[in-house]
């Protein structure tokens, strides 16, 4: 099937195509357009035309046409379900609960597209300040650039266009290359929903080509985008005085307390490393665990570990699937490979078969190995001993990252303590630092990013402040 360009409510046809294959199968499922610097500017025209449309549009209008939006979403749930497995390689149980909080995101937008408010400001707590009345409303900023990526296709698109919608921005989209697929069936759905032509735009291409055009226009108002902190630092070097908001990137952590019930908690400790092949910003890339009950934790682990279905992504029972990437598949074969050198032991796992590398899990890794310092996103977790919850909280923050982090523990002091040290922007008690619900806040300090995502935050980023004053 080819797939075009969704530029100011029309499907338009492209200069170029380029296949698009599986990264399970390696069979081709789709041409997909290559947009050029000529399909941007026209997507950002259209944008810019429907922007005062969007921007009058009242607030029960667009949280309408939101909640349309997530009704037809889940008519069509497992048709969303099947198309993500597709182009992303997410095991289909996987996929369909992204279908569930893609739905819950867009209701959560609707609902905050509703919430949208200012305050009013005593003025006369101040000298010079009698007599005078003065409150603050929140505007929309105007034309976004949302740039995604591809390990969660839907949602995190979602969490993108829903609060630009809720605000009433209008949205140029340029997802993955890798999964363009569902963005442009969303482009479709967004227009039975009854959005206006031109508010969501969808471009797919080179993210080179169309992230410059769109980052260095002086139309667009903020960008938003999720992806590796090398492209999100040039991002806000380009940007000029946008507003820049950046999910980047983190190599999560989990510390485990001793005295903690073991057995309470290892499934969901596997679930966090190896969940879509630990292609997850928050996976769970770091244990750090008592010595009192390590060889325990390890040996359960490793268990447990070795219980997951590995296939076609399509198969409802696989658990793990294919990378992204062939030389994603290899790259992760060369950090165990480093790892090892610099003494690390493979618990279980190390192989691959084409793109599927079998969950790792390696023990006693240097601190200086890619395993540990840089982003694995890969089906692969270190379990490293240490003496006292000190020296783990010390390991978490070396780390340029901060994005989350979890600790098991029964002590509540070391429950405050640990939350006040540990360098990330959410810390979970009693539980890995893979949780995410899409209405809290969510975001990272060092290069994990700037700003923060969750609906009603997002809408805060995406919209500006306005005092307005009256003397009486």
């Amino acid at each position: 099937m080819r797939k075009h360009l969704f530029i100011d409510g029309k499907w338009v046809e492209a200069s170029e195509y380029r296949p698009l294959f599986s990264p399970y199968s390696g069979e081709q499922i789709a041409e997909v357009a290559y947009a050029g610097a000529a399909e941007v500017e026209r997507a950002i025209e259209a944008a810019e035309r429907a922007r005062p449309i969007m921007a009058s549009m009242p607030a029960h209008e667009r949280a309408s046409i939101l909640e349309k939006l997530a009704t037809l979403i889940r008519e069509k749930s497992e048709e969303c379900a099947r198309l993500i497995a597709l182009e992303a390689a997410k095991p289909l149980k996987t996929a369909r609960l992204e279908v569930e909080r893609t739905i819950a995101t867009y209701k959560f937008a609707a609902e905050e597209a509703k919430r949208i408010h200012g305050e009013t400001i005593p003025m006369d707590a101040a000298p010079g300040g009698e007599d005078r009345v003065a409150y603050t409303i929140r505007q929309p900023l105007g034309v976004v650039a949302a740039i995604t990526p591809f390990n969660f296709p839907m949602n995190l698109v979602a969490h993108k266009v829903g609060p630009a919608i809720a605000a009433g921005n209008t949205i140029v989209l340029k997802p993955a290359g890798q999964t363009p697929l569902s963005a442009l069936f969303l482009a479709e759905l967004l227009q039975q929903a009854g959005l206006p032509a031109g508010a969501l735009n969808v471009v797919t291409g080179s993210g080179s080509v169309i992230g410059d055009c769109l980052v260095r226009d002086d139309r667009i108002k903020a960008v938003t985008f999720t992806g590796s902190p090398e492209v999100g630092i040039a991002i806000r070097n380009k940007a000029g005085l946008k507003k820049v908001i950046l999910e980047l990137g983190s190599n999560s952590a989990l510390i485990v307390d001793q005295g903690v019930d073991v057995d309470a908690m290892i499934a969901r400790a596997v679930t966090g490393a190896f969940s879509y092949a630990g292609q997850v910003c928050i996976s769970l890339q770091r244990i750090y665990v008592h010595e009192q009950l390590f060889d325990e934790f390890v040996s359960k682990f490793v268990i447990q570990t070795e219980t997951l279905h590995l296939g076609d992504p399509l198969d409802p029972a696989t658990d793990v699937s294919a990378l992204i990437g062939l030389r994603d598949s290899e790259r992760s074969l060369q950090w165990i490979a480093e790892a090892e050198k610099l003494g690390a032991t493979v618990a279980t796992g190390n192989r691959k078969d084409g793109n599927i590398v079998q969950p790792t899990v390696l023990l006693h890794v240097d601190s200086s190995s890619k395993i540990s310092c840089q982003e694995v996103f890969a089906p692969i977790v270190m379990i490293n001993k240490v003496s006292t919850i000190e020296e783990a909280i010390r390991l978490v923050n070396d780390s340029k990252y901060g994005l989350q982090a979890g600790i098991y523990t029964e002590n509540i002091r070391t429950a405050f303590a640990a939350a006040e040290a540990l360098e990330v922007g959410g810390v979970m008690i009693n539980d890995i630092p893979t949780f995410r619900v899409d209405h809290m806040p969510y975001g990272g300090v060092k290069e994990s990013g700037t700003g923060r995502e969750g609906v009603k935050y997002t809408i805060q980023e995406l919209t500006e402040q306005k005092l307005i004053c009256f003397k009486k």
